[in-house]
């Protein structure tokens, strides 16, 4: 009973991180890539948390706190690259930039 579980467990997750990298693959906007990328990650921190409890360990909790900063710091970069490009594209100036494009000081 409890390795049909493991089996189901194992299964559903290889579903999700095939279907995740469909969405990176197909996009269609870099939004989407990020947000698949960022669902990947979690479904791999939660694979390994789950190795954890089926192995009855905790020797992968430095695993999964660097997966998660590397999903934040990442989700960071991309949401700074995409405000930049869309600010370049409007040609809208940031709030703080106000008084400098006035000539102000």
């Amino acid at each position: 009973m409890i390795a049909a579980i493991y089996i189901a467990v194992a299964i559903l997750f290889v579903v999700g991180a095939l279907l995740t990298l469909y969405r990176i693959v197909r996009g269609p906007s870099i939004l989407d890539r990020m947000i698949a990328s960022d669902v990947l990650l979690t479904t791999l921190i939660l694979a390994v948390g789950a190795d954890m409890v089926i192995n009855n360990h905790s020797r992968s909790v430095p695993i999964m706190l660097v997966l998660s900063a590397i999903a934040i710091f990442a989700t960071v970069a991309v949401a700074r690259y995409v405000s930049k490009q869309d600010r370049a594209i409007t040609g809208a100036v940031p709030p703080d930039d106000h008084q400098a494009a006035k000539g102000g000081s």
